[in-house]
């Protein structure tokens, strides 16, 4: 049995706010933030096109392991819906109801598909970085990493035409807050679910700002683990968490809640309604602030600023 020695030192924050979380200060004295997020990936997934050792197995409809050395088509080819068609339902259901959406998005990705890049300059819409590749950065070495995070940049700011502000890989590696972190430039780092508030850490010499995102509101529950069956079941529980939130708000702890999407995923006719169900109902409340996030942690930076030491 080990026992806990509370002076030694333990690289996990267990504490966080410890119940007494800051006042937001949100514009207009609003009660919740809501931050919609869709992730563009199609194109960046594992596959042997791409020099990896096998196929992708992860948030796809096909299910099933991983081939060695060999093609998955199906999954490829549900990946492609989500770049050939999803993509685009979510932008104009966006664009329609002028929501502030951010889009992580993978280098490889819209380096692959010219269209839903330009479409993502002319948007406006905040686009942060997701990772060049949308791969398992644990075992990476650190070299390629480093590397990667730079190429992520440089495509983001080439075809979107300004630099990334957001970083966010999804299956990061020991390395990657401290690469980020060392490369600068970003407003906020998102690879944490660990709260419902903006937080800073201290990564080496300087303190970065962390703004969780989701695994819960997020619609690869429609996939992952197939808790999720259909888009109800999204609608549902992402209703559920808002209205938590904005009760909590009207109590005078405001919060902030992420909705995460896929293109492959909630951009299924299947699936795609739950999305405007759930947008309509968040706009039908006064007090909301519907927002990128680079507009929330710009907020927090001015509200509540890094430690002085």
């Amino acid at each position: 049995m080990c026992e806990v020695n509370p002076a030694d030192a333990y690289p996990r924050d267990l504490i966080g706010y410890a119940g007494d979380p800051p006042d937001p200060r949100w514009p207009g004295n609003s009660r919740v933030a809501v931050s919609v997020v869709l992730n563009y990936e199609e194109g960046g997934e594992y596959n042997i096109l791409h020099g990896d050792a096998h196929s992708e197995f992860v948030l796809t409809d096909v299910g099933g392991e991983a081939l060695a050395n060999a093609r998955n088509l199906n999954v490829e080819s549900n990946f492609e819906y989500g770049s050939r068609v999803g993509f685009w339902e979510i932008m104009r259901i966006l664009r329609q109801r002028g929501i502030a959406a951010t889009v992580y998005a993978v280098g490889m990705a819209l380096e692959r598909n010219p269209l839903a890049a330009a479409e993502l300059a002319a948007s406006g819409f905040e686009v942060a970085c997701h990772g060049q590749r949308w791969i398992d950065y644990q075992f990476v070495p650190e070299a390629v990493e480093r590397a990667d995070i730079l190429r992520n940049v440089e495509v983001v700011t080439r075809l979107i035409g300004r630099r990334p502000v957001g970083w966010y890989t999804g299956r990061p590696g020991q390395n990657t807050r401290r690469l980020v972190a060392e490369l600068g430039g970003f407003l906020y780092d998102s690879d944490a679910y660990n709260d419902d508030l903006p937080y800073w850490v201290r990564v080496g010499q300087v303190f970065q700002l962390i703004l969780p995102y989701c695994f819960d509101t997020n619609d690869s529950r429609l996939q992952r683990g197939g808790d999720f069956s259909t888009g109800e079941d999204f609608f549902r529980y992402c209703v559920d968490a808002f209205d938590w939130l904005y009760r909590r708000g009207s109590e005078g702890s405001p919060r902030m809640l992420t909705i995460g999407l896929h293109g492959r995923i909630i951009g299924r006719p299947g699936r795609i309604g739950a999305l405007e169900r759930l947008l309509d109902h968040i706009q039908r409340h006064e007090g909301v602030w519907l927002c990128d996030r680079a507009s929330i942690a710009q907020h927090w930076r001015a509200v509540h600023p890094p430690p002085a030491t």
